[in-house]
């Protein structure tokens, strides 16, 4: 959300924005600030309170990533209703899940603020992990379903990625409500990721040589197949496959990998070396297991696209990525799922660099009129406007 706030504060408004003290990449709240639960920086537009986000060593361990969503989400509403002054009055409350306890955390600040909730799902919880078996308890589904629905109800409008999240939320909303859900979608900065050259350093300091390399970049989670992927080292020995990222599947992925020597893992990389990431992968692959396309839209797609490289999505059919590469020329859709599918799909690819050329360059060019961060923002401006007192 940070261009959505930067979009925000161009067009006049004043902005405080409650979130976590840097953790994700290693799963553990980063060295620099460490030594306080909460950093509050005052700032010309409004102010940015970081909180601890609780995490937990284990990544796998669902039930203590709920108890800390569940901590960060109740410290965030302490500092929800201080941010610009103790229960003073907003304009509007925009919360973000998952995790999906912080619709509960919006609608606390709301009503204490008296402003409207504007709540914004980015993946659908449950629904993602119960079909990846990542959950599979009645009672822990019976209580997600439950706070969902609650959720959903007690928030005045619900943004989403796609038409197929709309859909699916809307469907789990009394009928009269379903037009309180509005389809934003996802952008990307076209001046931050840019096309460059295949030949990166990070190339050289992975020890990739100078042959063709096909890149996941992202989370290393169960949402995803990456098992497709050591599929296609094992069937490509000649090209070199990069999973570039972290997370609860790395170790269990790493270990299937043992023997492949032409694939290679990493860790993720500082932010201002994206561009190069994205340009070390001559093709990139979106993997995502069956089901999973209708309630998650993996941003990394946008990504790849600014950086002018091909994808080849494992996605179901008819859902917004397949719809995007549809629209842009800029890679191939295959079922989800499928290994020989995405084989073929790659060898087709690797044939022709003249094609996987034409379609990074007309990507690009999608990205740039349709994923723009000032569209995005107008988006929400708008939205914003419709609470506003005539």
């Amino acid at each position: 959300m940070t261009r959505i706030v930067d979009e925000l504060i161009t067009l006049g408004h004043a902005v405080h924005v409650v979130t976590a003290l840097p953790w994700y990449r290693r799963h553990a709240v980063e060295s620099e600030w460490v030594g306080s639960w909460v950093h509050v920086e005052k700032t010309s537009w409004g102010s940015v309170t970081r909180a601890h986000p609780f995490p937990g060593d284990d990544r796998a361990n669902l039930l203590r990533r709920a108890a800390g969503f569940l901590a960060f989400s109740m410290l965030a509403v302490i500092h929800g209703l201080r941010a610009g002054g103790w229960f003073r009055k907003a304009d509007a409350v925009i919360a973000m899940s998952p995790p999906l306890t912080l619709g509960l955390t919006g609608w606390i600040v709301a009503k204490m603020r008296r402003a409207p909730l504007i709540f914004n799902i980015q993946d659908v919880f449950p629904d993602a992990a119960i079909d990846t078996g990542a959950i599979s308890n009645p009672l822990v589904i019976g209580a997600a379903r439950r706070l969902e629905q609650i959720s959903y109800r007690a928030a005045d409008a619900v943004t989403v990625l796609s038409d197929d999240l709309r859909d699916n939320v809307a469907a789990k909303m009394p009928a009269a409500r379903g037009e309180f859900v509005h389809v934003i979608p996802n952008f990307v900065d076209t001046t931050v990721i840019v096309p460059t050259d295949r030949a990166t350093d990070y190339r050289t300091e992975l020890g990739l040589g100078s042959g063709p390399v096909v890149l996941y970049a992202g989370n290393v989670g169960f949402s995803q197949s990456l098992e497709l992927v050591l599929t296609a080292a094992s069937a490509l020995p000649e090209v070199m496959f990069l999973i570039n990222g972290d997370g609860a599947a790395r170790s269990t992925l790493e270990t299937k990998a043992l023997g492949l020597k032409n694939v290679r893992f990493a860790g993720y990389i500082e932010a201002d070396r994206l561009s190069e990431l994205l340009a070390t992968g001559d093709i990139h692959v979106v993997p995502l297991k069956a089901g999973l396309g209708r309630v998650s839209v993996p941003s990394k797609t946008y990504s790849i696209l600014a950086a002018a490289r091909p994808v080849v999505a494992a996605i179901d059919e008819a859902t917004a990525v397949p719809r995007i590469l549809e629209s842009a020329s800029a890679g191939i859709s295959i079922p989800p799922d499928d290994a020989e599918a995405l084989v073929a799909a790659l060898r087709l690819l690797l044939a022709d660099p003249d094609r996987c050329a034409q379609m990074g360059a007309s990507g690009r060019r999608w990205v740039e009129t349709h994923a723009s961060p000032m569209a995005v923002g107008l988006a929400y401006d708008r939205l914003l406007g419709q609470f506003r007192a005539p």
